[in-house]
């Protein structure tokens, strides 16, 4: 484990990251904490803020005990505001929220009243700042994200081949899209820091084929290489049958099983990693605790997929998995975008 000391660079890092958000002088910006929080990445944020000028606020919700059947991890869904209307108006009155809970506002139930009313948020994801300063988020991926962005937005079918199997049909008619490049100076919207990917969340029954999860393909929820395969069938939307022998598939299985809810088998959203610096391998540097798991979801070439919680499919569930899949081939309308698990770099030109 890496020591939990304050270093210079991580304020550089941070402070230039929080800059690219357009965050300055005499901002008033509220830090959003839990009690949980990761306490270094608070600090850091708080220095960061105060070196670029701004007026930071510290706001800490206590993280509530848990009811689900099983441990939640990695769903970029925090569960600590718990619509308490003290910590909804203190972030409300704020143009810009950091926010470093465990689990993130992205799918936080709070998050549609949090940004209509005009605040900004940035998040900054649970992850040691060692890999976030590796990960520093650039104006130019920002253009090669809205560009893969667009294409998703315009095409009507995704393709999804691999060497492995894989063979997977995805409506993209409807689809919702969002691409992440890690900062943002618009209100009403949200970015996370690490970044660099893209995603889209479809219409209900749009997604079905076949996915095979090759051995050395990671489970994020698990924070595990797959040591083999695991084939999921799916029919529209769900999985419908999961074939494998070994630890991975029983693990997945039990999982799946223990939410006794239909929707934890459902497609969340399907995507691809567009991030040249992050790596595949990184998983294996951290211990659990210092280790979210941004950094796969977003290494370049991955096909992002992912099972749980799809609010424009109408479907709610805190059972989530995310699976970086390698040596995919992924093809909006025949065009093809990553190739074997490589970006093309002329589609995002």
């Amino acid at each position: 484990m890496l020591r939990d000391r304050i270093e210079h660079r991580w304020i550089e890092a941070f402070s230039a990251a929080l800059a690219l958000s357009k965050i300055g002088p005499g901002d008033d910006v509220a830090i959003l904490s839990e009690t949980q929080s990761r306490e270094l990445n608070v600090h850091l944020a708080e220095l960061a803020l105060m070196r670029l000028g701004a007026n930071p606020v510290h706001v800490c919700a206590i993280t509530p005990a848990q009811t689900a059947p099983v441990p939640i991890r990695s769903t970029g869904a925090c569960q600590a505001i718990q619509n308490h209307p003290a910590t909804l108006s203190a972030l409300k009155a704020c143009p810009v929220i950091v926010d470093v809970t465990v689990e993130g506002l992205m799918h936080a139930p709070e998050l549609p009243e949090i940004l209509k009313s005009g605040a900004r948020v940035v998040t900054i994801t649970n992850e040691h700042p060692e890999a976030l300063e590796r990960l520093l988020p650039t104006e130019e991926k920002k253009a090669q994200v809205l560009k893969a962005a667009k294409l998703c937005r315009g095409s009507g079918q995704m393709t999804v081949t691999s060497a492995a199997g894989t063979d997977l049909t995805v409506a993209m008619q409807g689809a919702q899209t969002v691409g992440v490049w890690g900062f943002t100076d618009r209100p009403g919207t949200l970015t996370h820091w690490p970044a660099g990917l893209v995603v889209s969340f479809p219409k209900s029954g749009s997604t079905n084929g076949t996915l095979v999860l090759d051995a050395g393909d990671v489970n994020l929820t698990f924070k595990r290489y797959l040591e083999r395969p695991v084939t999921l069938v799916i029919k529209d939307d769900f999985v419908t049958v999961i074939i494998g022998e070994g630890t991975d598939a029983e693990l997945m299985k039990r999982y799946w099983a223990s939410w006794d809810d239909p929707n934890a088998y459902a497609i969340s959203h399907v995507g691809w990693g567009m991030n040249e610096a992050a790596r595949y391998e990184a998983m294996t540097f951290y211990d659990q605790r210092d280790f979210n798991g941004t950094e796969l979801r977003a290494y370049a070439g991955n096909f992002l997929f992912s099972t749980g919680a799809n609010e424009f499919a109408g479907r709610f569930t805190e059972g989530h998995f995310d699976i970086p899949v390698r040596g995919c081939t992924i093809a909006l309308d025949g065009q093809v975008v990553v190739n074997e698990g490589a970006m093309v770099g002329d589609a995002f030109a």
